[in-house]
């Protein structure tokens, strides 16, 4: 099996013949594999021909052809994927904490940042997010509890049926399913003791909608 160098190496001067049509040089080679000098990259070549993966082209310079490629990577190589794809999943990104929105009365828009909270990057994928925790109740009979840190994804515009962060009249903030007919926007509580607010289009603002949950049960 190659070493990683020279599965690399391989790789490269493969792929630069195939976009460019002619062989790299011993420069672009030792930038490529991460090597000091030029000798690094000569004993490296004569390794590659003496196990036929590649071979000189006689009465050219710079001219090498790839004779084969490995059937299998590196185990080295293998590892070093496999941690990187380890510490990609275990990552996590930074978003705002606002604070606390009521999910049983309005309360008040929150607008400064107060902390910051870790989720992982698949809850954050595109676009700007924040977080906010739920106060109250009228929301649990979607799963979304008192305490939960609910993450938002900030957005001025939403679907029939999304769960949004509504302000309404520039004054309160609350996390309620949003629907809207005409002129006409309801937000609905997804708890039966709760009754749907209904509201001239013009005294209701998006200001997100809910894009994950994280809960802790300490």
């Amino acid at each position: 099996m190659l070493t990683p160098r020279q599965y690399n190496l391989l790789l490269f001067i493969n792929k630069s013949i195939k976009e460019n049509g002619c062989c790299p040089s011993f420069e672009e080679m030792k930038e490529a594999v991460g090597l000091k000098s030029k000798s690094g990259v000569h004993s490296l070549l004569e390794s590659l021909i003496e196990r036929n993966f590649i071979r000189k082209l006689p009465h050219k310079a710079r001219a090498l052809e790839i004779v084969r490629l490995p059937k299998l990577k590196p185990s080295a190589i293998i590892e070093e994927e496999r941690k990187k794809e380890e510490a990609l999943q275990n990552a996590a990104a930074q978003i705002p904490l606002y604070g606390k929105i009521a999910a049983g009365t309005p309360i008040e828009a929150i607008a400064n940042e107060l902390e910051v909270v870790s989720v992982p990057f698949e809850m954050v994928e595109r676009g700007l997010y924040y977080a906010l925790t739920i106060e109250g109740d009228s929301m649990i009979e979607g799963g979304i509890m008192d305490g939960d840190t609910v993450i938002i994804k900030k957005a001025q515009t939403a679907r029939n049926g999304e769960t949004v962060v509504a302000l309404v009249d520039d004054a309160e903030a609350t996390l309620k399913i949003f629907k809207q007919e005409g002129d006409e926007i309801s937000l609905i509580p997804q708890n039966r003791e709760y009754e749907t607010r209904k509201l001239h289009a013009s005294r209701v603002k998006v200001q997100g909608t809910l894009s994950g949950l994280l809960r802790r049960y300490n």
